[in-house]
């Protein structure tokens, strides 16, 4: 059996044995649990790669965000259906009224975060710990079988990869130079906020990213309707294609895409479903932080929280490769 096989098999087999250990959480496989690891796991599992120092690359500066102007008024906000994740305390539907604001269109890219770093001299808490985390089908094939050893306990597709950062999204050997306009990931809501006291942003509210990521649409699961996937069955987001974790689609692999790409929703934003998480102002009641949108590894069978109502959270100090930010303004 070819290297890539066997690792397909052993993240395969741990999956379902996950899943068979919390079946009776839920009919879905995590989805009252957390899909993402969080800084805590840090003292659970050993870092794999190199102990080298992060280092910048120059970058040419991002062009700052684009706004859309979101009037004040009052949405229907929530979802208390049969798609709710139970424990993610998505519902009871509610009208919620909110004054106008700014909001970027896209989520703040590396340039701009580069922009941010250049000027302030900013560590990232993933560059302070010396890693973060990684999906293991984003390492190099040559890096997957030593990495799968050194997966995350109880979610075995995300492993510890050290000098992972912002920079460096895979690990040593990984830049960013040639995407400039993706999200910048491996950044913590204290990172996000830290770049909003910069560009004298704010990261939005709850209920603002969910009004703004509607579109003006009441009552829809999705930016742009009810269901995921256009006529010709192919989904209209950035979620994981194929078998999750270890299957994906031929000629799709899962990544990040820009952050201004596919259409824009009824307010103009890009990307509120799927691509990247997005962290929000909101603090939960066990202290973590609101993240909104989900992210390319979203997938039905396991967790469904790219619709525009779900919700999920995570300590201020994580970083993964799949979260990021979008940043707004009181109008």
């Amino acid at each position: 059996m070819r290297a890539g096989a066997r690792i397909a098999s052993l993240i395969s087999a741990r999956t379902v044995a996950f899943a068979a250990a919390n079946r009776g959480a839920s009919t879905r496989i995590g989805a009252p649990m957390d899909c993402c690891p969080s800084a805590h796991l840090r003292d659970k599992a050993a870092a794999f790669g190199a102990d080298n120092p992060s280092s910048s690359r120059a970058m040419p500066a991002g062009p700052g965000p684009t706004w859309r102007d979101i009037p004040a008024g009052t949405f229907r906000m929530g979802n208390d259906g049969s798609d709710a994740n139970a424990g993610d305390d998505e519902g009871p539907v509610r009208d919620v009224s909110l004054p106008a604001f700014r909001i970027a269109a896209a989520t703040v890219t590396n340039a701009e975060f580069a922009a941010f770093v250049r000027a302030t001299g900013h560590v990232t808490d993933a560059e302070r710990a010396g890693d973060s985390f990684v999906f293991y089908l984003q390492l190099a094939p040559a890096q997957r079988v030593s990495a799968v050893a050194r997966a995350v306990a109880g979610l075995p597709w995300w492993v510890r990869v050290a000098d992972a950062s912002w920079q460096r999204p895979e690990g040593p050997g990984s830049h960013v130079l040639d995407r400039p306009g993706h999200p910048v990931v491996h950044v913590s809501w204290r990172d996000a906020t830290s770049y909003c006291a910069w560009s004298a942003t704010r990261l939005p509210s709850e209920a603002e990213w969910e009004r703004a990521a509607r579109g003006g649409l009441e009552g829809k699961r999705f930016a742009w309707g009810d269901e995921l996937n256009d006529a010709a069955g192919v989904p209209r987001c950035n979620v994981f294609r194929g078998e999750f974790p270890g299957a994906p689609t031929s000629g799709w692999m899962p990544a990040a895409i820009d952050a201004s790409a596919g259409a824009a929703n009824g307010f103009g934003l890009f990307n509120v479903c799927g691509n990247v998480w997005e962290w929000c102002d909101d603090r939960w009641p066990d202290d973590r932080r609101a993240l909104r949108g989900g992210s390319f590894l979203c997938h039905d069978s396991y967790c469904n929280r790219y619709r525009v109502a779900a919700r999920h959270a995570n300590t201020a100090d994580t970083s993964t490769s799949h979260i990021g930010f979008r940043v707004a303004r009181s109008a």
